[in-house]
C-alpha cells in the first residue's frame, strides 16, 4: 500500500509542479537583470498602460455590478413575466467573445454605420461638425463592451446567493413593513456580498487578461504591452517583467476578495425554493423589470448573434473555405488532446487527496495545479515560452554534441506549447468538477473495497471511476470548450502557418472583415453555450 501511495504522491506532485512551472519561470525571469527595452518602457509608456489597465478593470467591475445585481434580484425574488426563460437567457452573453461584440457595435455606431446614417437622414445633418456622437473606440467603449459580456458572472453568483437566503428573514422584513427596496438594501445585499465579491474578482481577472477587445479598440494596457514586447521587440525578458506586474495585480485582486470576506461568515438556514416568497410587482415596476432584463439580453447577446447569422448567410461562399475547415480541425485536435490530459491530471491529484483525506499536504497538488486558471492567457503564454525555449536550446545543444545536427524548435515551435498552456490554464476546471463528484461518494465504499482486497488502481477503476464517469465527461467537455475559445495564448504560442478558430476570427475582425469569419464566430458562440447550459442546470437542481 505504501508503494502505491508513493506512486500517487510522486505523480501528483510532479504534474502539479510542472503546471506551476510557467508562473515560477515568469517570477524568476522578472527578478533577473533589467535590460534597456524594459527600462525604456518603464520610463515612457508603462505608467500610462498601467493606468489604462486599472481603469479598465475597475470600470468593468462597476458596470458588471450595475447590470448583474438588479437582474439577479429580479430573477430570484420577484415575479417577472417570462422569468423561466430569462433565468437562463441572462447567462447567454458570457458565450459571446467581447471583441466580436465590440466589432459589431463599432460597425453599427461608426460614422458610416446604420445608426448615424439614419440620424443624419432624419435630421438633415451632413458632417461631424453638425452634431456630436459618442466614439465607441475608446477606453469607455471597451469597458462597456466588456461589461456586457462579463456581467453574467455577477448575475449567476448573486442570484444563487439570493436564492439561498433564509425565507424567515425576508418574511420578517415584510411584517415590519419593509418595502422590497429596503429589504434588498438591508438584508439581501449584505448577505450576498461575499458571493458578489467573488464574482467581481472573476470579472476583474477576465478584464485584466483581455487582449482581443483592447487591441481592437486601440486601448493600450499591460496585456497589449506583453504582446507587443514579445512580438514587436522579440524581448522575452521585458515581456516577463511586464507579466510579473500583471501577476502582482492578480494577487492583489485575490487578496482583496479574501480580505473583504474575512469576517463575513453567514450562518443561516438555506430555504429550498423561492416560489414561496417572491415580491409581486405591479404596473411600471413589473414592466420596467421585464424591459431591463430582456433589453440586457438583447443588447449583449441577441442583436450581435443575429448580426453574425446575417453575415454568415450573406457571406457563406466566402466563409466556407478550405482554410475554415482546416482551422476547425486544428481547434478540435488541440482541444481534444488538452481535455484528455486535463482530466487525467484531475483524476491523479484528486485521487491522492481521496486516499489521504486527513493529510493537509495531499490537497496541495490540487491547489498548485489550479493556479494557472487565475493567470491571463497572454501572461501564461510568456511563462510557457520561457522554459520551452530553454528546453529547445538544451535539446539542440545535446543533439549537436552527439553529431545529429540541429533538430529545430521541438517544444516552442510546435503545438506542444499551445497544448501545455491550455492544460496549465484549464486543469482547474477539470479538478473542480471531478472533486465535487468524488465528494459525493461515501468513504464507506473505500473502506469496503479495501476490505475486499482492492488496491488503489483497482479501487479507482472498479469503484470510483464508474461513479464519476459523467463528471469526468463534463470536466473534459468544459476544458475542450475553453480551449476552443482561448485566444490570448493561441496568438502567441501557435506555430507558423497554424491557426485556430479563435485566432482565425480575431485576425479577420482586426482587419475589419468579420463578415468573412462570421460562420466560425457563430460556431464559437454556439460551442460556448454548452458550459453555460451545464452551469445553469446545476444551479436549478441545487435549488
Amino acid at each position: 500500500m505504501k508503494e502505491k501511495l508513493l506512486f500517487w504522491k510522486t505523480s501528483s506532485w510532479s504534474v502539479s509542479l510542472l503546471l506551476v512551472l510557467p508562473i515560477l519561470a515568469i517570477l524568476y525571469t522578472a527578478l533577473g537583470n533589467t535590460d534597456d527595452i524594459f527600462t525604456h518602457l518603464f520610463n515612457t509608456v508603462l505608467p500610462t498602460y498601467t493606468l489604462n489597465t486599472v481603469l479598465l478593470v475597475f470600470g468593468a467591475m462597476f458596470f458588471s455590478l450595475i447590470l448583474g445585481v438588479p437582474s439577479a434580484w429580479f430573477m430570484a425574488m420577484c415575479r417577472v413575466p417570462s422569468s423561466s426563460v430569462l433565468q437562463w437567457a441572462l447567462v447567454l452573453p458570457l458565450a459571446m467573445p467581447a471583441y466580436i461584440v465590440g466589432y459589431i457595435y463599432t460597425d453599427w455606431l461608426d460614422f458610416a454605420g446604420p445608426i448615424q446614417v439614419l440620424l443624419r437622414d432624419i435630421t438633415g445633418w451632413q458632417s461631424y461638425g453638425d452634431y456630436w456622437f459618442p466614439d465607441i473606440r475608446t477606453l469607455t467603449g471597451a469597458i462597456l463592451v466588456m461589461s456586457l459580456v462579463l456581467y453574467p458572472y455577477v448575475y449567476l453568483l448573486a442570484r444563487a446567493a439570493f436564492m439561498e437566503q433564509n425565507i424567515s428573514l425576508l418574511q420578517s422584513a415584510r411584517l415590519l413593513k419593509c418595502t422590497p427596496w429596503k429589504s434588498f438594501k438591508r438584508i439581501s445585499l449584505p448577505l450576498a456580498r461575499p458571493s458578489i465579491a467573488v464574482a467581481l474578482s472573476l470579472v476583474a481577472m477576465e478584464a485584466l487578461g483581455d487582449f482581443g477587445t483592447v487591441s481592437y479598440f486601440a486601448v493600450n494596457t499591460l496585456t497589449t504591452a506583453v504582446y507587443d514586447t514579445w512580438l514587436g521587440y522579440s524581448n522575452l525578458n521585458a515581456a516577463a517583467k511586464v507579466s510579473a506586474f500583471m501577476l502582482m495585480g492578480i494577487l492583489l485582486l485575490i487578496s482583496g476578495e479574501r480580505y473583504s470576506r474575512r469576517k463575513q461568515k453567514m450562518f443561516q438556514e438555506k430555504f429550498n425554493t423561492n416560489e414561496e416568497f417572491q415580491y409581486e410587482l405591479h404596473g411600471w415596476k413589473k414592466w420596467g423589470a421585464f424591459t431591463w432584463c430582456w433589453g440586457l439580453v438583447s443588447i449583449a447577446f441577441t442583436f450581435p448573434l443575429l448580426q453574425l447569422i446575417n453575415y454568415s448567410f450573406h457571406y457563406f461562399e466566402e466563409s466556407w473555405t478550405a482554410e475554415f475547415q482546416e482551422y476547425a480541425v486544428n481547434s478540435l485536435y488541440v482541444s481534444s488532446i488538452a481535455a484528455v490530459i486535463a482530466v487525467i491530471i484531475a483524476l491523479v491529484v484528486n485521487f491522492l487527496h481521496r486516499l489521504q483525506p486527513n493529510n493537509k499536504w495531499s490537497v496541495m497538488p490540487m491547489r498548485l495545479a489550479s493556479l494557472g486558471y487565475a493567470v491571463p492567457g497572454t501572461v501564461l503564454a510568456i511563462g510557457v515560452m520561457l522554459p520551452m525555449i530553454g528546453l529547445d536550446h538544451l535539446v539542440n545543444d545535446i543533439s549537436k554534441q552527439l553529431g545529429f545536427g540541429m533538430v529545430g524548435l521541438i517544444f516552442s515551435g510546435s503545438i506542444f506549447a499551445l497544448i501545455f498552456a491550455s492544460v496549465t490554464r484549464f486543469s482547474a476546471v477539470a479538478i473542480g468538477s471531478i472533486e465535487s463528484n468524488l465528494n459525493k461518494i461515501p468513504p464507506s465504499l473505500d473502506m469496503a473495497s479495501r476490505t475486499l482486497g482492492c488496491g488503489t488502481w483497482s479501487m479507482l477503476r472498479r469503484v470510483h471511476f464508474p461513479l464519476i464517469r459523467r463528471g469526468c465527461l463534463i470536466a473534459g467537455l468544459l476544458v475542450f470548450i475553453e480551449t476552443m475559445k482561448e485566444l490570448n495564448a493561441a496568438l502567441l504560442l501557435r506555430p507558423f502557418n497554424f491557426e485556430t478558430l479563435a485566432t482565425y476570427v480575431f485576425n479577420f475582425a482586426s482587419d475589419e472583415q468579420l463578415e468573412i469569419a462570421a460562420m466560425p464566430a457563430v460556431l464559437l458562440v454556439l460551442v460556448g453555450l454548452i458550459p453555460l447550459i451545464i452551469v445553469n442546470r446545476s444551479l436549478e437542481q441545487q435549488h
